[in-house]
């Protein structure tokens, strides 16, 4: 007959860690052993995955996670993070503020991404070439959104960001770190668009489409690959709501005071 404390404790049983007095472990290691010792994409990949990454597998992490940690106070998260901080309502709360802005529309195309290069690599793998199996996809992927995520840029012609982080794939393939299908299925589906804008402004990859790679060659599954943005973001979060803490502003709004209406129009007015 188990006790409420037995019982207590399968209710909260988790092997991503386990505590008690003078004891914490986490995925069965010591805490103790990893101060110092691991890094904090080390710790970040045992904690999802439950195993410790290559160097190799580390250090590709790490760079989709510092290619995303900020993008300017133009991002919706930035800017919501900064007029929180005005408000009173301490740090943590304008960092939340911030990371809850990260939804479907801002934050979720590396996720979608993934799903869609995975599909790609699901047709290619049945024997259909990567040009067709990327037209088909983008096909039934424009069928429900015109929008095909992790490419274009509303800002960025380029987005600076990409080929650093092709380029870390490219050499992550050749020394047999990661297999290398889902940049293939991304590069075809960028050559696609390419065919298919003619003349016209070109549509490459942005950092949502090179970390998605990343992340999904690593084998990451899709929804980690926003988990994951999520937490890179959240260094820009905090760095632009602390700088905003110390500039002394009240209340800050989307506009400076000195561009605003003395009057807002009224629904009834043109």
């Amino acid at each position: 007959m188990t006790g409420p404390q037995d019982e207590a404790a399968q209710w909260w049983a988790t092997a991503v860690s386990h505590i008690e007095p003078g004891s914490i472990e986490l995925r069965e290691r010591p805490v103790q052993q990893l101060i110092g010792q691991a890094g904090f994409v080390d710790v970040i990949w045992l904690l999802l995955r439950g195993t410790t990454p290559s160097p190799r597998q580390a250090a590709l992490l790490e760079a989709a996670l510092v290619a995303g940690v900020d993008h300017g106070p133009q991002a919706p998260s930035i800017a919501a993070a900064r007029m929180a901080a005005t408000c009173g309502i301490g740090l943590n709360s304008a960092m939340a503020t911030g990371v809850n802005m990260l939804g479907d529309a801002h934050g979720g195309a590396g996720q979608q991404c993934v799903e869609m290069l995975t599909d790609i690599v699901g047709a290619a793998s049945k024997g259909v070439g990567w040009d067709d199996a990327a037209r088909l996809t983008m096909a039934d992927w424009q069928s429900r959104s015109r929008y095909l995520p992790g490419f274009g840029h509303r800002f960025h012609p380029r987005d600076p960001r990409r080929d650093p982080l092709l380029a870390l794939v490219e050499q992550a393939v050749a020394d047999g770190t990661v297999g290398g299908d889902h940049l293939k299925a991304a590069l075809a589906v960028e050559a696609a668009l390419e065919r298919r804008r003619a003349g016209a402004r070109p549509v490459p990859m942005n950092i949502d489409g090179a970390t998605a790679v990343i992340y999904a060659e690593l084998g990451f599954a899709a929804p980690l690959a926003r988990g994951l943005f999520v937490l890179s973001r959240s260094v820009g979060i905090l760095a632009h709501a602390w700088e905003e803490t110390g500039q002394g502003r009240r209340n800050k709004g989307p506009l400076p005071r000195t561009v605003l209406p003395a009057r807002l129009p009224q629904p009834h007015e043109t």
